[in-house]
């Protein structure tokens, strides 16, 4: 008995980076890359899109019911996709907001490493910001411009509001209010 209590002491005393938040980002990667490998990156991503739209809404509700609207702001969708993303440990930032637009940019992924070489997790991002700024504005177009996952230094996601027959030379997601 005693002997199993050392080596329980040991392993419990050992210096390893094994902790929940660390462990669910490597869950999301291997599946990630996992659906990127057998199926190929686009059908990966449309199985990440439905994931991503259905979060998308789960969070646009808890926003919406915590500050008791129905509907949302350009202004505090804004506000909201920073704030959702800060809390997940992103650090995203307002590079312009117009009528037609609005421009984030990221500094810190909240999938850390993980996402590094798994393009497909940023439609997580793309689905999530879609569905949460078209349920509430109507329509959205969004762009991964750039991504922490193709090796830029930060993100840029643009996220069109209003429908345009003009298409820029980054694949874009379109979103509707359901």
């Amino acid at each position: 008995m005693v002997h199993i209590s050392l080596i329980d002491n040991q392993i419990q005393s050992l210096e390893l980076s094994i902790e929940r938040d660390h462990f669910l980002r490597t869950i999301i990667r291997e599946l990630a890359g996992t659906l990127q490998d057998v199926v190929g990156i686009e059908e990966a991503a449309g199985f990440l899109n439905v994931v991503g739209y259905r979060t998308g809404q789960h969070v646009n509700q808890q926003y919406q019911n915590a500050l008791q609207l129905s509907n949302l702001s350009r202004e505090q969708v804004t506000a909201v996709l920073i704030d959702w993303k800060r809390r997940i440990q992103g650090d995203f930032y307002v590079i312009e907001e117009t009528d037609e637009k609005i421009v984030l940019g990221n500094r810190k992924c909240p999938f850390a490493e993980q996402v590094e070489g798994r393009e497909a997790m940023c439609v997580m991002t793309s689905n999530i910001f879609g569905a949460i700024a078209a349920d509430n504005l109507g329509y959205a177009r969004v762009e991964l411009q750039d991504t922490i996952a193709r090796g830029a230094q930060e993100c840029k996601i643009v996220i069109y509001l209003k429908p345009s027959g003009v298409l820029d030379e980054f694949p874009a997601q379109e979103y509707f209010k359901a």
